[in-house]
């Protein structure tokens, strides 16, 4: 890549080739997602909440709402029909009882720690061709490409 503010046509063909690949590469993913989400009695929009709440522990209505920019009535729909299906609960705050967060629960739990695993696996699968050094290499790239796009 061109430190000049001119990008040459092959650096802004190489960037074209990173975004169209990562875009595939996450459609391929995000649908073997959905088939192993198949086997499980959660809806996408539904893991996708367990997920928020599993890397970042009880939040309310409104912060999950933000992390899946929803809106905060479709939110409370969602929560309504994981509690309904023992996935989640309301909990009120133990410093301000006016608020009241989201908690999961152990089937949740079970849920999210099983159909990752099962996405793991697949990746792991379809890395069997790299070395293990190129492993890593990726790993490390894909790492710094987060870090450098990631929301504050």
């Amino acid at each position: 890549m061109t430190n000049s503010k001119e990008q040459s046509i092959e650096d802004i063909q190489v960037v074209a080739d990173i975004e169209k690949d990562l875009r595939y590469i996450s459609s391929i993913i995000k649908q073997k997602g959905r088939e192993i989400l198949s086997q499980y009695t959660i809806t996408p929009p539904q893991f996708i909440a367990l997920q928020w709440l599993f890397e970042y522990g009880d939040m309310t209505i409104g912060d999950l709402s933000n992390k899946m920019y929803l809106a905060c009535s479709t939110t409370t729909d969602l929560v309504d029909r994981m509690e309904k299906n023992q996935l989640v609960e309301r909990v009120k705050d133990e410093n301000d009882r006016r608020v009241v967060r989201i908690h999961m629960l152990k089937e949740g739990e079970r849920i999210i720690e099983e159909v990752i695993k099962k996405r793991q696996n697949y990746l792991q699968s379809a890395l069997t061709d790299f070395s293990a050094q190129e492993v890593l290499l990726l790993k490390d790239h894909l790492a710094k490409l987060h870090q450098e796009i990631k929301p504050e």
